[in-house]
């Protein structure tokens, strides 16, 4: 791991995005929170919180950080589904792998949920689309990658 004991703790944030594309009808499912397994949204939701409070135990060398909030949202586009998570911290290394994580465990929750009406579900892109704090400075994306 990088030694970040002498980096000093300052306001952290991290957005990530992603989605995951299906059939229409299905999109309409989840949508309408009536798919048979359950409302997929709320579970993708508490996935991504969980994963990203988790994020240290699922990837190697990652530090933990003290996180302050985790948010998951999520918006219909033409056949997919997006995902962005927020997460903030004050703390002595960024929180980048935390958003990220939250978005692709919540894709993963959301594949899981509906797979009975499309196996054939694609996620993806996951990307970083902001990042804020740390002797990096500001990060903005600058379109869809």
């Amino acid at each position: 791991m990088v030694d970040v004991g002498a980096k000093p703790a300052t306001p952290r944030t991290a957005v990530a995005c992603g989605e995951i594309r299906m059939r229409p009808g299905v999109l309409r499912r989840i949508k309408g929170r009536s798919l048979s397994k359950g409302d997929a949204l709320t579970v993708a939701k508490i996935a991504g919180i969980m994963a990203a409070k988790r994020t240290p135990e699922l990837i190697a060398l990652c530090h933990g950080v003290h996180l302050d909030s985790i948010e998951v949202a999520f918006s219909f586009k033409r056949g997919r589904l997006r995902v962005q998570a927020t997460a903030r911290a004050f703390d002595r290394t960024g929180v980048e792998m935390e958003a990220l994580t939250a978005v692709s465990v919540a894709c993963l929750a959301v594949y899981d949920m509906a797979k009975a009406g499309d196996r054939g579900m694609v996620i993806g892109p996951i990307y970083l689309l902001e990042k804020e704090g740390g002797r990096g400075g500001h990060f903005r994306r600058g379109g869809r990658p």
